[in-house]
């Protein structure tokens, strides 16, 4: 309403600009007691720190939002032409007819000149098209959304998108903070996955882990929060309670393949537990599926030495 290698994130393989498709598969909730050790487990987590390399980029994880509609209750039949021709831009760019978009947005800002998704879409189009131009043009329309419209919170998650991919991580937190902190903004659990990741990013894992908390408090379903909760627990060496999270991630994702990423989780698990069969199997399949991925380069490195640790 935010690469891996992990059919969570966005898929951000496809182009940035896309609808972020909620995984709703339906899940059984564990049982109160794991409940309780889970949520133990992981408050431990934000209360130490962590040496690991930092996630992939966010723009990999993260998508921009799309709603045309501002937060206010204005109804001005200029306001409504600007909002049909910001909705029409919407879809030019998902079609990558970026010229097209560009003149229904001029025509939005000629029908209502402080109709501020218009501002946050032109954004959003300058940053997609990608040019150093462009997305020096890009950092101010989002501003100028902002400006007119600071409960907008949508332009605070696109505008947070924009600045990490720029790696200005710091401020892209602030807005991915503000976005996430909205209680009723649809996009709210994807604003607090931003957050982890812009986290992860900046190297403080604690506060990323507590970030992925909250997006699994406002939806347990979240697949990114449990994958990427699942590594900060490896990391701990909390195997139980990764294994838990890890076991609920493979039920959110059935039917929809497994990733390099989450056979790499998996094999790191079994060796943790000693299960060899469990990570010859899984050892195998990430191997032979994707066999010129970084995982699959991590994990002949570590075969090569079995007592380094993974990186």
């Amino acid at each position: 309403m935010m690469t891996s290698n992990n059919s969570c994130q966005l898929k951000y393989q496809k182009p940035f600009f896309r609808f972020y498709k909620q995984f709703r598969v339906a899940t059984n909730q564990v049982t109160t007691p794991k409940r309780v050790l889970l949520i133990t487990a992981l408050s431990g987590l934000l209360l130490t720190g962590c040496q690991s390399t930092p996630t992939n980029d966010l723009i990999g994880s993260a998508p921009y939002q799309t709603s045309t509609r501002p937060s206010d209750n204005r109804n001005l039949d200029q306001q409504e032409i600007a909002r049909v021709r910001t909705s029409l831009a919407a879809q030019y760019i998902r079609k990558n007819e970026l010229d097209t978009a560009q003149r229904q947005l001029e025509k939005a800002f000629a029908a209502d000149s402080r109709y501020a998704p218009a501002y946050d879409m032109m954004g959003v189009l300058l940053q997609q098209e990608g040019s150093r131009i462009n997305l020096e043009k890009a950092d101010q329309y989002f501003k100028k959304a902002i400006a007119l419209d600071k409960d907008f919170e949508q332009a605070h998650n696109n505008y947070g998108v924009y600045l990490s991919q720029m790696k200005r991580y710091r401020e892209a937190a602030e807005q991915f903070e503000i976005a996430g902190a909205a209680l009723g903004y649809e996009g709210r659990i994807g604003a607090l996955e931003n957050l982890g990741r812009t986290y992860l990013q900046l190297g403080d894992r604690s506060a990323a882990a507590k970030a992925f908390l909250r997006a699994l408090d406002g939806n347990r379903n979240s697949l990114i929060a449990h994958i990427e909760l699942v590594d900060l627990l490896l990391e701990q060496q909390r195997v139980p309670q990764a294994q838990r999270l890890y076991d609920e991630t493979l039920i959110l994702i059935q039917g929809q393949g497994i990733s390099p990423r989450l056979l790499l989780q998996g094999i790191k698990l079994a060796a943790a537990q000693n299960n060899l069969t469990t990570r010859q199997q899984l050892a195998q399949q990430l191997l032979s599926t994707y066999p010129l991925s970084d995982e699959a380069k991590q994990l002949k490195t570590w075969l090569n030495n079995p007592e380094a640790p993974w990186k």
